[in-house]
């Protein structure tokens, strides 16, 4: 199992179409991403990262809406995305998309969204999907160099480990595009295979969504019920003790 702390920087992408099928891939990622974003209510969206900074969000209630990234043209806030610089519990719901595989410390990431998080505020998370076609191509000669498997693909049952860890609780964990996203592959010509493997090979999604929400603690402790210990407990079933104090005989005999 690969150290989600990684040492090496990993080139990260700044855009979808620096992808093979960028704008197919940004697509289907909103396309799935809209039903939940439509169940989220708040003042304050977060989307951290270059490419989630660039997803249609609009479907989203939450009007206020601001993304973290490094790059000054596209985020409205510049930082670096595992140093948030927002209070603890103001924020409503949080995006990662494609930012854990590009990332040194991914598990970091996730810390500082949770922190950032209210009670019962949402995170949506996407990424490649390691046991796919997609991570079976990397298995092709000097792709390790290319995009997207110049990254770390984590698993998502690990991911979904991470969230448990931190507090959240899942609410969905889907998979889709079930393509390699090889450049110079075209997508059509695959199209009945790619609707067989939606129907029977779902976990096999190349890329993979978790929705999650963070846990609510109880504000006020449960204090436990304490009873007393009776004196003297009888051996035997439906036996009572008597408290009653006995009645003294008379020596006096009646004549």
């Amino acid at each position: 199992m690969k150290p989600a702390l990684s040492l090496q920087r990993h080139p990260a992408p700044h855009l979808w179409s620096q992808f093979p099928h960028g704008e197919y891939l940004q697509y289907d990622i909103e396309r799935k991403m809209q039903p939940w974003l439509e169940r989220m209510f708040g003042y304050h969206l977060l989307k951290i990262g270059d490419l989630s900074v660039q997803l249609d969000t609009s479907a989203s209630p939450i009007k206020h809406q601001v993304g973290v990234a490094a790059d000054a043209s596209m985020a409205g806030v510049i930082a670096e995305v595992d140093e948030l610089p927002f209070y603890e519990g103001s924020v409503d719901a949080c995006i990662l998309s494609l930012c854990l595989e590009y990332n040194t410390d991914p598990h970091h990431i996730l810390r500082e969204a949770h922190r950032t998080l209210i009670a019962g505020g949402y995170i949506v998370i996407t990424g490649f999907n390691p046991l796919s076609f997609c991570g079976l191509a990397s298995l092709i000669p000097f792709s390790s160099q290319k995009l997207p498997w110049s990254g770390r693909f984590f698993t998502p049952s690990r991911v979904k480990d991470w969230l448990d860890l931190l507090g959240f609780e899942l609410i969905a964990d889907e998979r889709f595009l079930h393509a390699s996203l090889a450049r110079g592959s075209r997508l059509s010509r695959f199209a009945r295979w790619r609707s067989f493997c939606k129907q029977y090979l779902k976990p096999m999604g190349s890329v993979y969504m978790l929705v999650a929400r963070k846990r609510v603690t109880p504000l006020t402790p449960i204090k436990p019920k304490w009873h007393a210990r009776t004196s003297f407990k009888p051996a035997i079933k439906g036996v009572e003790v008597s408290r009653r104090q006995p009645q003294r005989r008379s020596n006096h005999t009646t004549e």
